[in-house]
């Protein structure tokens, strides 16, 4: 029989740690000898090492408090989705190590090919420099956080500005930066862009990106707040296209 702290040390945990486990009820507590101290056996610390090894994989105390009741069928299944989960955090991390990596080497920023060679693009077509830093730092944000949506969303808005007549509308978007918020051709360019909108995309719904993804709202507010006739285009158009 070992105390606490013999228990905590074969565990690898603390002596506070076994206590909380046992305010959870993860760990039965023992009682106390005729010396006012707890006694613990080899079976407290092999269900010690269990709760200890369940946590540090990230399952919240109240669902292991379930598992240590569950039948060994549903606990074999429980811990199988839990090392896949563990596969999933796994690959993830590895995904911001690499991200980090880059960083580190000053290759923070860079974006595929194809992307590079579409900003170069948007000079000749006419767009402004300003527009273009808007699309490179709009593309590096999407691919930085979700690189498997990025290439899908981007060929998609290539593909629109291949068309003259929608390039037409995107250039219009740029110049209208120096616009007054009143003027009216902001209506009339909010009204021509929600018409191509819903002839481009009559049969199907254009790509996006998952609808947690604070990406978008960011990038649309940083838009909007550069310039008042930009703001008021996005309110028009999202005022139309949710009519």
């Amino acid at each position: 029989m070992i105390t606490i702290g013999q228990l905590a040390r074969y565990a690898g945990v603390s002596t506070k740690t076994v206590r909380v486990y046992h305010d959870k009820g993860l760990l039965p507590e023992p009682d106390r000898d005729a010396s006012g101290y707890r006694r613990y056996g080899a079976q407290d610390a092999i269900d010690l090492i269990k709760i200890r090894t369940l946590a540090e994989a990230g399952v919240p105390l109240a669902r292991i408090r379930q598992l240590r009741a569950a039948s060994d069928e549903d606990l074999q299944q429980a811990l199988r989705e839990v090392d896949d989960e563990l596969t999933t955090r796994i690959r993830d991390l590895r995904a911001a190590q690499g991200r980090l990596r880059r960083l580190v080497a000053g290759q923070a920023t860079a974006l595929p090919t194809e992307v590079s060679a579409h900003l170069e693009r948007l000079a000749g077509w006419g767009f402004t420099p300003r527009w273009v830093d808007f699309q490179r730092d709009l593309w590096i944000l999407v691919f930085a956080a979700h690189p498997d949506q990025a290439i899908t969303l981007f060929r998609d808005q290539s593909e629109t500005l291949a068309d003259p007549a929608l390039r037409s509308l995107f250039l219009d978007y740029d110049r209208a930066y120096d616009l007054d918020a009143d003027d009216p051709r902001i209506d009339d360019l909010a009204r021509r862009i929600v018409e191509a909108t819903r002839q481009r995309y009559a049969t199907a719904e254009p790509p996006s990106l998952d609808a947690t993804s604070d990406i978008p709202a960011l990038i649309q507010q940083t838009v909007n707040a550069s310039a008042p006739a930009w703001r008021r285009l996005d309110a028009l158009m999202r005022a139309q296209l949710d009519g």
